[in-house]
């Protein structure tokens, strides 16, 4: 980590050649500093004002119509957060974002449910992947979500800048195509993790399974898994008569009110593979509820702990922080664009700063236990007296 030049400018250096001309290269840096800047709105005018300008133009300009490759500065943004907090035992998390929009023309919105709002609204979703691990959490790719109400209006899809080349694919084909792209990079990490919308499709697991990639993924409670004897059996079925002892205390990870503890318990579904990998069934209930119970299927080495599957399993709540902390300090949602290609170039953009920020606490947070380390390697002058 000491090796990547410090401040903003050293991020925006790694992927200054992907810009055709100067004018929107040092745009790209101002813009990445205003989105840092402790502005509340992060709209076209104030990140202009806050940059000295008059007008947005030069901001549109970039976002819209500049010649630049949005698709590698994320592949440049993605290889900065392995560089500066990944680690072997890291973990993928998929999710979407809603953005509230106003209007019909922005690049693939319309009325759908928004997890963000929980609720229908107009809105645009985006779906992301993210990269959580011990040192820290980022947003590592982006897709655009456009409904079938688009794709089957060409001409709609032309005014707002979506090729003809652009099907319509799914929430759940963008996170295989993101996943792939991790994977094709060999981003390092040991799990995938998602909640029941990705988790319950039977064939994004088979999909993992055939790359040999370990998840805990979320299911309905109704969800189907074929079991040790060749049948297939709902998951509450195979909960509901597990004994006592069965279920252990663990904590999912801390909270905003402190470490998150459920009672856990496993059950395996599927024979070993020659690969040492297997199937199970985990399961989360509640202490205060033990009616509540939440289902998850797991495939992954056999060796692996509870604790580690826990751990996977509450990871997922990571991407949520990125979500918050990537719109609350960083300016994800404030964009004011319609054209397809300025949406992917802002949150693209957003996922930079957002990185930046991450990257400088891991720093930080290293040089802090480094200077713990070193007052405690030496006796306080009390101590040194009495010795």
């Amino acid at each position: 980590m000491e090796d990547w030049p410090e401040g903003i400018a050293g991020l925006h250096s790694r992927f200054s050649g992907r810009f055709g001309r100067s004018e929107p290269r040092e745009r790209a840096l101002d813009y990445l500093s205003t989105l840092l800047a402790p502005l509340e709105k992060k709209n076209g005018w104030t990140l202009a004002e806050q940059a000295g300008q008059r007008r947005p133009d030069g901001s549109q300009r970039l976002l819209n119509f500049a010649d630049w490759d949005e698709n590698a500065v994320r592949d440049d943004v993605r290889d900065f957060v392995v560089e500066t907090i990944g680690t072997k035992d890291a973990i993928l998390i998929g999710d979407d974002a809603g953005f509230l929009k106003k209007g019909v023309k922005s690049a693939g919105v319309q009325r759908q449910y928004s997890g963000t709002a929980g609720r229908t609204e107009n809105c645009q979703i985006g779906t992301f992947l993210a990269y959580a691990s011990a040192k820290g959490r980022a947003l590592l790719d982006r897709e655009l979500y456009i409904p079938v109400s688009w794709t089957n209006d060409r001409e709609r899809c032309r005014a707002a800048g979506i090729g003809d080349e652009v099907p319509f694919a799914t929430k759940i084909e963008h996170f295989k195509w993101m996943l792939q792209r991790a994977i094709d990079a060999r981003v390092p990490f040991a799990w995938v993790t998602a909640d029941e919308a990705y988790g319950q499709v039977k064939h994004v697991r088979t999909w993992l399974e055939e790359r040999h990639v370990a998840y805990v993924l979320a299911t309905k409670v109704n969800d189907t898994v074929t079991t040790t004897d060749g049948t297939d059996a709902e998951v509450h079925v195979l909960v509901t008569n597990l004994p006592r002892q069965a279920w252990k205390r663990v904590s999912a990870g801390a909270g905003a009110y402190g470490h998150r503890f459920y009672d856990w318990a496993r059950i395996e579904i599927r024979p070993v593979w020659e690969n040492g990998f297997g199937h199970w069934v985990l399961a989360r209930r509640s202490i205060s509820d033990p009616t509540e119970i939440a289902y998850h299927v797991y495939y992954g080495p056999v060796t692996s702990r509870l604790k580690d599957l826990v751990r996977t399993a509450g990871a997922r709540w990571q991407v949520e922080e990125c979500f918050q902390i990537a719109k609350g300090e960083c300016g994800l949602d404030h964009y004011q664009v319609r054209l397809y290609r300025a949406w992917y170039r802002h949150i693209t953009l957003a996922m930079a700063a957002l990185a930046y920020l991450t990257a400088t606490r891991a720093a930080e947070a290293v040089k802090g236990a480094a200077k713990t380390t070193s007052r405690s390697s030496y006796p306080s002058a009390s101590r040194r007296s009495a010795d």
